[in-house]
């Protein structure tokens, strides 16, 4: 008989649809599933434990691991937990009141949006507060949920004023019935992972599991969950992720104890939060962006888990610490949340190209890809004082007839830019002043190249790719100064690379 399945099979002049009753059927249990749910936030948890095969494999790892997909919750990620926990314990104390209470808070994004996906649906004005490095795709989230957004200064350290916790806390004091249910110190944020995350492992693995792995944020997740399994399986051994630049950790072991910026988003602080208990957390490793990245894109290429950054980092760190493991034993590494809110970042090969996470893609067909950026390629650019106001930098964006400044402080060293369609966002969107000082108009998120580090045109393409303009500078080592030389822009390098004979193979 031939294997063959004729699909346009027709009988009668018309095309036959399949016998489905005479196919093989596969039917799973259905007994830890509702048939229907009351609303969304109803969804929230039961997220499945997979098994991972190719990474730990490829990486020599014994024991049996699995992931946690806790980006499989209704609003992406694991904060969905403590967010429906937090209004619903708030609700029953009488804080928040339906129609009435506004939800202020700060996060880093997920957390926001598991409070606006409650707050849509349970009647709450929500405004989030997040810093300025966290994705574009999370503050369009939020806005399609109906959440107000504020963006604070990343380099911001949580006690200044102008930080995202700062500016919520200040919000919540000005605004009538504002309530922020503050997940850094609120006891529901520890207790969603102790009664929902890991009870699920623990049933998953019939109270058998001998290593777990988490990032560590706000620190609810790992407290939580450390505490309920090891009251089951006191040999667990608990492990926090940590990225370099974060205090988490504990810094008489890792003697890393320095604040920075780091990219992944969503792990570590420069303060400690009250939902973290250190005395529950066996071992921390400590990561970088990086390997955390490049790990989170192998997540997904090699194991079909369309999870974030700092799934990367959370899955780095339990390759590191499940070396320790031997055949038979299980480790769980939990992926916090999913790849939508990452798409113009880490999934973005220009992206990680730019900051040299992955190596810039070679073009050998194009002769003047692997050039270097000269000076004389570059568009002069016109500088302004930091200490100039809005008006006087409109004023010269007018005389000068360009649409971006470079901003530069009493050294001339850059500190940002000054652009004609930021200031017009500012001004139209987020309902600013040419009176206010011109640190609230500066763009401090901008791709750069350095004549010092020898860039090429070929990296300087893959940045256009995903932004309008390329600032080019030339830094001193000894001075830390930067000093801008100019831009570059898309019709520049077209005009180079298609006038220059040299460069296109002499035609």
């Amino acid at each position: 008989m031939s294997n063959h399945v004729e699909v346009n099979n027709k009988e009668n002049g018309e095309r036959k649809f399949f016998n489905l009753q005479e196919m093989p059927h596969i039917v799973k249990a259905l007994d830890r599933n509702q048939k229907i749910y009351p609303d969304i936030l109803n969804v929230i948890g039961n997220t499945p434990l997979v098994k991972l095969t190719k990474i730990p494999k490829a990486e020599g790892i014994k024991c049996d691991m699995y992931a946690k997909c806790e980006f499989l919750n209704p609003g992406g990620s694991v904060k969905d937990r403590i967010a429906h926990r937090m209004v619903i314990d708030a609700e029953k104390k009488g804080i928040l009141k339906p129609g009435k209470s506004v939800v202020v808070e700060p996060t880093s994004g997920n957390t926001g949006i598991g409070l606006a996906l409650a707050a849509a649906v349970r009647g709450y004005k929500c405004i989030i507060v997040l810093p300025e490095k966290m994705s574009d795709e999370k503050v369009n989230t939020l806005i399609a949920l109906g959440a107000e957004t504020i963006r604070t200064p990343t380099e911001a350290a949580w006690d200044d004023p102008t930080s995202n916790i700062m500016v919520a806390h200040r919000l919540a004091k000005e605004i009538p019935n504002a309530v922020i249910l503050d997940q850094y110190n609120n006891p529901c944020n520890p207790l969603a992972h102790f009664d929902g995350t890991a009870e699920e492992i623990l049933w998953s693995l019939d109270d058998d599991v001998d290593m777990v792995v988490m990032g560590a944020g706000t620190c609810g997740t790992i407290s939580g969950v450390a505490h309920k399994i090891k009251e089951r399986c006191p040999r667990c051994v608990v492990v926090g992720v940590d990225p370099y630049g974060s205090i988490l950790a504990q810094p008489e072991e890792l003697n890393q104890t320095d604040v920075g910026v780091y990219e992944v988003e969503g792990i570590g602080y420069d303060f400690l939060p009250r939902s973290l208990d250190r005395n529950v957390i066996d071992k921390w490793v400590k990561t970088e962006d990086k390997s955390s990245l490049q790990m989170a894109r192998r997540l997904i290429r090699d194991e079909g888990l369309l999870c974030g950054a700092s799934s990367g980092s959370a899955m780095w760190g339990a390759l590191q610490a499940a070396r320790s493991l031997k055949e038979g034993q299980k480790c769980v590494v939990l992926l916090p949340d999913n790849i939508r809110n990452y798409m113009t970042k880490f999934i973005s090969d220009p992206w990680m190209e730019a900051r040299d996470f992955q190596p810039l893609v070679k073009k050998e067909n194009l002769p003047w890809w692997g050039k270097p950026v000269t000076e004389d390629l570059v568009q002069p650019i016109k500088s302004i004082s930091n200490s100039s106001s809005p008006s006087e930098a409109l004023a010269t964006l007018k005389e000068s007839g360009a649409s971006v400044l470079a901003v530069v402080d009493n050294k001339q060293s850059l500190v940002g830019v000054f652009t004609a369609d930021n200031a017009r966002r500012r001004l139209a969107n987020l309902a600013g002043s040419t009176s206010e000082g011109l640190e609230k108009f500066t763009v401090k998120k901008f791709y750069k190249v350095d004549l010092t580090h020898k860039p090429t045109l070929g990296l300087v393409s893959r940045l256009l790719d995903i932004a309008p303009y390329v600032v080019v500078v030339k830094s001193d080592a000894s001075t830390k100064v930067e000093n801008s030389v100019g831009l570059l822009n898309s019709e520049d390098l077209l005009f180079h690379i298609s006038t220059e004979n040299k460069y296109t193979n002499g035609n």
